[in-house]
């Protein structure tokens, strides 16, 4: 069967809905990438209006663009990977739309298409843009269906958007209830497959150079909120990861230190506790200030006291946390500890071995090996994040002729000389410091806070924190203490905009993103529901639902599927006014014998009456094409009519 036209109007409907649905997407995509799909797209609503571009060149320019895709995410599939090449497909359907099924298929694909963004993102922009895509999308629907049907009559867009807008405002409720209320899984539905393009973040993995992509993104990491004192800046350090084994290039963890007891820890006066909200990373690495004084709920500490969850973070994770500033970590060092401590590859970074035996022969103590360590460093080196490359022995390399580097250079090689000269050290990374943000009073850690510091054991001391980046360059360390101005590297007129924005981004985390199994339970436990009765939260679903479905029923029984146009209701109130007066119309009777009827009740108004119910069956059902100004005028003539008085009617009577 041949597919019919497609009338101008449909299509510029079908087209400003796609640009709507691909509003989420381009936001989430690289910024080169969205630029050139934009462009892309509105070349092809332009030039294609008369006819579809050419099938080679749909093809040509199809395979370009995913291969443009797949090169913006280094070759590897995932969920971003697929939302952009949704987006690529969506900016060439554009070209071939031509006929009704044509318009039907785009508007399909930009229904799609709007939901595929949160698979990406759940946060309130994306509902924001979301929600007048799906209004534009459903407006392009209902067009298609009436043209369909074969019904050309004009609608104003307002009356449009008003009737897709008022379906989206049933089915809020509905969704509300079966957010809050319907039984939810341990895990998101879309949990797996991972982003195939890794969240940027803190790894179980630090060699030089590895952390410039962490270092430079301000996106927040994870906020903190303090019941009660908060801990001087100077001891914001959030503890990740631990590494003890280093590969000659590499530092990774000890794998069996995850399965151990956690180490010995004597708490001091110095205590904190915070909320803790991470954002999703795929990965099972949890962050806590030094030192943890318990274990993260759905997770546990290491032997090490490094925090991990039980499983890969894919949803927004939050815990309740104490720490102690001042604790005494593991007085008493197991020999097994020791020797990972100590432990270096052979074959590598001879001359600094040979100083860290240079200095024990000068009859260095333990602590006397770390006070000349951090002297030698504060002297010699400098801080930059644009450090050369290494070579094999990278901490050579870095001790005795570049000099420069940022956390990764100095943590690693300070362990390296510690071990060397027999004090057991290791590799600590996490975060350091974070912006105050004052509109909600809580801590804003973000991805550029990233950082490794090492900790040496000492005798009756146990673990001591010793940051060696902060001997060069302390600034570094504790320049994002001192931010006032914004979060992130914004400033100045932008500053309370962004605080007020992030406020706002955490408050939907809390109330929507966060929204777990544990909290349902609570809300369904405020409702009378026991944890054990969960079938009663079931039926509380179930009752909900099909109330709103009957309203919604309700409300579609009481409206046609298009807007009524102003004479069909200045009619329909005409009926109801003389029904009132006594004069009841038969659902089968037309316009102009219930006219009649009225004419012979009301003889005094028989002319006028009889000429208005011509003209509305004239407009109704011989499609008469009335000018605006002419439809205006007979809404207004059937609005003015009215019954008259009882005493009037009763003329018609006599004869």
């Amino acid at each position: 069967m041949r597919d019919q036209r497609l009338p101008g109007n449909i299509r510029t409907a079908c087209l400003l809905a796609a640009a709507l649905a691909a509003l989420p997407l381009l936001r989430l995509t690289p910024l080169w990438l969205a630029a050139l799909l934009l462009a892309t797209g509105v070349i092809a609503a332009l030039s294609s209006r008369e006819r579809p571009w050419p099938l080679l060149l749909r093809l040509l320019l199809t395979i370009a663009l995913s291969a443009l895709v797949v090169i913006a995410s280094d070759f590897r599939f995932g969920r971003d990977t697929a939302c952009a090449l949704l987006l690529a497909m969506l900016a060439l359907k554009v070209a071939e739309v031509r006929g009704l099924r044509d318009a039907r298929s785009l508007a399909g694909f930009a229904l799609f298409a709007t939901f595929a963004a949160f698979l990406q993102d759940q946060g309130p922009i994306t509902l924001l843009l979301a929600l007048p895509a799906l209004a534009f999308t459903l407006d392009a629907f209902a067009q298609l269906a009436a043209a369909q049907a074969g019904d050309g009559t004009a609608i104003a867009w307002q009356s449009r958007l008003r009737s897709a807008g008022g379906r989206l405002a049933l089915a809020v409720p509905l969704a509300l209830a079966g957010f809050w209320l319907f039984p939810r899984m341990g895990t998101p539905i879309w949990g797996v497959p991972e982003n195939a393009v890794s969240k940027t973040g803190i790894s179980g993995r630090m060699s030089p150079g590895d952390w410039l992509d962490v270092l430079s993104d301000d996106s927040p990491a994870f906020r903190v909120r303090f019941d009660g004192p908060e801990p001087p800046r100077r001891h914001l350090y959030w503890r990740g990861p631990v590494l003890w084994n280093f590969d000659g290039r590499a530092w990774l963890p000890e794998q069996r230190m995850r399965s151990a007891k956690p180490a010995q820890l004597i708490a001091g006066e110095q205590r904190y506790q915070y909320e803790l909200t991470l954002e999703p990373t795929e990965k099972r690495y949890l962050f806590a200030l030094d030192w943890p004084l318990q274990t993260p709920q759905n997770g546990h500490l290491a032997a090490d006291l490094s925090p991990y969850a039980d499983a890969p973070l894919r949803a927004l994770s939050r815990y309740t946390m104490r720490a102690s500033s001042d604790a005494l970590i593991e007085p008493q060092l197991p020999a097994a500890h020791r020797q990972l401590a100590l432990d270096l590859p052979p074959g590598f970074n001879p001359r600094t071995r040979v100083l860290a035996t240079q200095w024990r022969r000068e009859g260095a103590t333990d602590g006397e090996m770390i006070q000349r360590a951090l002297a030698w460093i504060n002297t010699d080196f400098s801080y930059n994040l644009a450090a050369p490359p290494l070579g094999r022995h990278s901490v050579d390399e870095f001790l005795y002729e570049t000099r420069t580097g940022f956390c990764e250079h100095f943590s690693s090689s300070f362990v390296f000389l510690m071990r060397a000269g027999g004090v057991p050290a290791r590799v600590v990374t996490g975060y350091v410091g974070g912006y105050r943000n004052p509109v909600g009073a809580y801590w804003v850690i973000q991805q550029s806070d990233a950082h490794a510091w090492a900790e040496v054991w000492l005798p009756q001391r146990g673990w001591v924190r010793v940051d060696p980046t902060a001997a060069v360059a302390p600034e570094r360390v504790f320049e994002r203490y001192q931010r006032d101005s914004g979060i992130g590297s914004f400033g100045g007129a932008l500053a309370p905009m962004l605080n007020v924005s992030d406020w706002l981004r955490r408050g939907w985390n809390d109330l929507v993103l966060s929204y777990d199994v544990a909290r349902q339970q609570l809300l369904l436990q405020a409702m009378g529901v026991k944890p054990e009765q969960s079938w009663q939260g079931i039926a509380v679903f179930v009752v909900v639902a099909l109330l709103m479905l009957a309203l919604t029923l309700l409300w579609l029984a009481r409206r046609q599927t298009q807007p009524l146009a102003p004479v069909l209701r200045a009619w329909r109130r005409l009926v109801r006014r003389f029904e009132r007066a006594g004069l009841a119309r038969a659902r089968h009777e037309s316009a102009r014998r219930y006219g009649e009827r009225i004419a012979r009740q009301w003889p005094g108004i028989a002319s006028q009456i009889r000429s208005l119910s011509q003209r509305f069956t004239n407009w109704r059902y011989a499609q008469a094409t009335l000018a605006p100004e002419q439809s205006d005028a007979l809404t207004r003539d059937l609005n003015r009519m009215r019954p008259p008085h009882r005493a009037s009617s009763q003329s018609g009577d006599v004869s």
